[in-house]
């Protein structure tokens, strides 16, 4: 059986002037697409070609390493559309326009007023740095912290919470019996979910947040 030959995709039409033959104007090149697409895509374009274009080889390379020589570029062109396509073009164009104007982002409306979304949430803290805080020097432990061992962030953070729940304010002292934990990764986050009360009838002790308060008054009520 014969060899299926490969579809015509477009062909280029050379045309002449006779009467001036001689003048660059007088060659035109164009380029008609073979098949019809539906839409409003172009079926003719015009080919402007370059006048200082410096000609390449094109070459190939087997899985054996060998090149071969293809073939020789000799002119370049630039296509764009014809002038007797310009209405669908122009059409084109707009429906491109129209489509890139089109928002496909939704908004959802949270029914949830209170925020608790919104709020950091336990186990999120400490991820993100918080400022000058981070770049201080953290001081060396204290003899009597060396003996209690670190727990998990996460879980030191549940156990504060739950304290909190008990009394809103509490001394730094107070804390380290409580959890027994190191004096100075207590205060690592305490400075994330607490207040320090430097004035006031709580002055000395920490107390939450407003937003961790928010949040555990809204896990109490449900």
């Amino acid at each position: 059986m014969p060899a299926s030959h490969p579809p015509v995709v477009s062909k280029v039409v050379l045309s002449l002037d006779p009467l001036h033959p001689d003048e660059p104007s007088s060659l035109q090149f164009k380029m008609e697409m073979a098949q019809n697409d539906s839409g409003n895509t172009p079926k003719s374009y015009s080919l402007n070609m370059f006048k200082d274009f410096v000609p390449m080889c094109v070459f190939s390379e087997s899985n054996q390493g060998k090149f071969s020589l293809e073939g020789k570029v000799e002119h370049k062109f630039d296509m764009e559309p014809h002038s007797e396509n310009f209405g669908e073009y122009g059409k084109l164009c707009r429906e491109r326009t129209n489509k890139a104007m089109i928002k496909t982002r939704q908004v959802q409306v949270i029914d949830n007023d209170h925020g608790v979304l919104m709020r950091p949430m336990p186990g999120m803290v400490g991820l993100v740095p918080s400022g000058s805080k981070d770049k201080k020097r953290v001081t060396p432990t204290k003899g009597s912290d060396v003996k209690r061992t670190r727990r998990d962030r996460r879980e030191l953070e549940n156990i504060i919470f739950k304290l909190f729940e008990r009394q809103p304010n509490w001394a730094l002292k107070q804390l380290v019996q409580e959890t027994d934990q190191p004096e100075q990764f207590l205060k690592e986050i305490l400075n994330d979910l607490c207040v320090y009360n430097k004035r006031g009838p709580n002055q000395g002790t920490h107390e939450l947040k407003p937003e961790y308060k928010k949040t555990t008054e809204d896990v109490d009520t449900t």
